[in-house]
């Protein structure tokens, strides 16, 4: 183990150097707290001992800024102030433990190997969470296709961080399951979980829910309101809809994620948190920023990590272990004897292209459910649109030239499926096509077809 100690009195670093080497430890000295800091971050330290009073940033200063930025990394406490307040403040401020100048090295050696043996035990249980994790779906979210396998394995390696995650994908796809599971597989998941629609709500409403406000603040405020944001102090907040945030917002926004506090309507009162932010949107946000609906600069700050979730239609036989699950759910509910689908079904179920994914999906199986006459679900017993849906298949391989289309007809097909296939997203769709998104607009325009939406 990389031992660190970190001591301005140069003699006395080296001594405790020479013992922990002694001892079999991989032990080095620097001479400045900011040195200590660089080192720990740039991940070449496990453990930090640092003496208390030293020129330019203190011990209790790096022991924080270690535990704020590398938790991971045990800190103890050496002083020869050794009073009961200073060793209150060492504890407070995030340290391992606290020894009291002078001491012999194998006190060291008995503290050092006490706060490892805790790392360790730490480390080892957060591995066997995530290895626990690994073979078990999202929690809501069924199906093991590749595309959800990929989401499961990002969600299991970013849930133990905090680093601000941005959930994309089309209505219905789940966006708030994923959510809830990165908080509860994450070290937060004692704390709340607090979601809010940012687009249902006007600018000076959002603000005031999101942030707080003091009683006459504006013309309801008849009392103080703690906001979301620190409601949701120790775990989760997420930001639903996100890009429907008006303009306004975005700035104020922005801003409380930068300084990581807020200040509440009325009031000059600035409240710091501590949150874990999640924001989720169906909007191509990075067309949002071209059509400066959305702010450039507040992207970036949520698309730190982005969890991109797949359309139904990409997610093949997920379907209908979907379905198999909505169905045995709502014949449960309504006690009815339905038990399964014909294969009919399942070929109606694998061919229809969901626009409305996951939630259509669960409505769909509900109707069925409810007009089921049978023990199994027959063709008759889903909506008209499912039943009579043809897939927008083109061929390329006729021998009958009344078959075959124009270029311009294969183009206008083709475009028309890759915008379907990714949910409308166009910087997504002119990647796929190789356009630019200028041409992508103009050929939109040429087919009659409104590039909106």
């Amino acid at each position: 183990m990389r031992v660190l100690i970190v001591d301005d009195e140069i003699e006395m670093g080296r001594m405790l150097v020479d013992g922990l080497r002694a001892k079999t430890y991989d032990a080095s000295h620097c001479a400045s707290a900011d040195e200590a800091f660089t080192l720990v971050m740039e991940g070449k330290v496990d453990l930090v001992a640092t003496d208390l009073r030293m020129r330019g940033m203190n011990g209790i200063e790096l022991c924080q800024r270690i535990a704020v930025n590398r938790p991971d990394v045990p800190v103890v406490v050496m002083t020869g102030f050794g009073t009961l307040d200073t060793a209150i403040e060492t504890i407070r401020a995030g340290a391992f433990d606290f020894l009291t100048k002078p001491f012999g090295i194998d006190s060291l050696v008995l503290v050092v190997e006490r706060a490892i043996s805790q790392r360790n035990l730490r480390e080892e249980v957060k591995r066997l969470r995530i290895a626990n994790y690994a073979h078990e779906p999202l929690e809501g979210l069924l199906g093991d296709s590749a595309p959800m396998q990929a989401v499961t394995e990002l969600v299991n390696r970013i849930a133990e961080s905090d680093t601000t995650t941005l959930v994309t994908g089309e209505t219905g796809t789940g966006k708030e399951l994923v959510a809830r599971a990165i908080h509860s597989r994450s070290k937060r998941r004692e704390g709340p979980f607090i979601a809010i629609n940012c687009g249902a709500m006007p600018a000076s409403l959002l603000e005031s829910e999101l942030f707080g406000h003091v009683k006459g603040a504006f013309t309801d405020a008849r009392d103080n309101r703690t906001g979301l944001f620190v409601e949701a102090n120790g775990g989760t907040l997420l930001l639903d809809e996100v890009g429907e945030m008006p303009l306004s917002m975005q700035v104020k926004l922005l801003r409380a994620l930068e300084t990581r506090t807020v200040r509440v309507v009325g009031s000059n009162v600035e409240r710091p948190f501590d949150v874990r932010v999640v924001a989720a949107t169906n909007r191509d946000l990075e067309s949002a920023v071209e059509e400066q609906a959305f702010r450039e600069d507040l992207l970036y700050r949520l698309n730190v990590i982005q969890v991109a979730l797949p359309p139904l239609r990409a997610r093949g036989n997920d379907v209908l272990a979907l379905a198999q699950h909505f169905l045995q759910r709502f014949a449960a509910r309504g006690k009815k004897n339905v038990n399964g689908f014909l294969v009919a079904v399942a070929e109606k179920l694998l061919a229809y292209a969901w626009p409305g994914n996951v939630r259509e999906l669960q409505n769909a199986m509900e109707r069925a459910v409810a007009l089921a006459e049978h023990e199994q679900i027959v063709v008759d017993d889903l909506p008209e649109k499912i039943r009579d849906y043809q897939p927008s298949h083109f061929l390329v391989t006729a021998n009958d030239p009344q078959e075959l289309v124009s270029m311009e007809e294969v183009e206008r097909r083709y475009a028309l499926r890759v915008l379907e296939a990714v949910g409308g997203n166009k910087s997504l769709a002119t990647r796929i096509l190789g356009w630019d998104r200028k041409t992508l607009y103009r050929r939109l325009e040429r087919w009659g077809i409104n590039s909106a939406n």
